[in-house]
């Protein structure tokens, strides 16, 4: 319970932060994110249990990756991080989970998920802000990923790479568990 208590608290100071440094009130904030004012002013004191689509769509719209919105300051010039330490953000009903391993420093950030599809399972993402691409890569099984309607079948050993600001679903095919790195490379901004 006090690592949730202290992932709150985090989160709320960095959007709280991120709003305050884009010039947003809640309600502009909320507008703009697809998010109430209510839900905001919650995050903002560090009660509520946003789900990643919410957390998504606050990082795009205040021009930040997911992890400015999650992590404190990172003080470690060297971060090796355990995917067993990492809480997923996304789970399935088949078991699939999608959890956000680090973002790199710098004004274009870098994003580092892992994720696993089990076979029919599904992730429609909305599209991103203008300038997000994403890549991902198989390292075992088979995935569809579909962007604007069209299928692109991945396979184990092969990568993907498209620009993320339009509709875009991850979909696990195949007989085994899909596992991927996917990578958001986030346009120069505010970090």
């Amino acid at each position: 319970m006090a690592e949730t208590e202290a992932a709150l608290r985090t989160l709320a100071h960095n959007v709280r932060t991120a709003r305050t440094r884009a010039g947003l009130s809640l309600d502009e904030l909320g507008r703009r994110a697809k998010v109430s004012k209510g839900a905001l002013v919650g995050l903002e004191k560090a009660q509520g249990n946003p789900n990643f689509a919410t957390l998504v769509r606050l990082a795009d719209t205040l021009g930040v990756s997911v992890s400015a919105l999650l992590e404190g300051s990172p003080d470690q010039r060297v971060r090796v991080v355990s995917a067993d330490a990492v809480m997923p953000l996304w789970k399935g009903e088949r078991g699939s989970e999608a959890r956000l391993m680090l973002t790199t420093g710098g004004p274009a950030a870098t994003e580092v998920w892992r994720w696993t599809l089990e076979p029919g399972e599904e992730y429609p993402s909305h599209p991103h802000q203008a300038g997000v691409t994403e890549t991902v890569s198989v390292t075992a099984g088979e995935m569809v990923l579909v962007v604007d309607g069209v299928d692109y079948p991945v396979a184990a050993g092969q990568t993907a790479t498209f620009d993320a600001h339009t509709t875009h679903t991850y979909r696990g095919t195949g007989t085994g568990t899909c596992h991927l790195i996917m990578t958001v490379h986030l346009p120069p901004g505010p970090a």
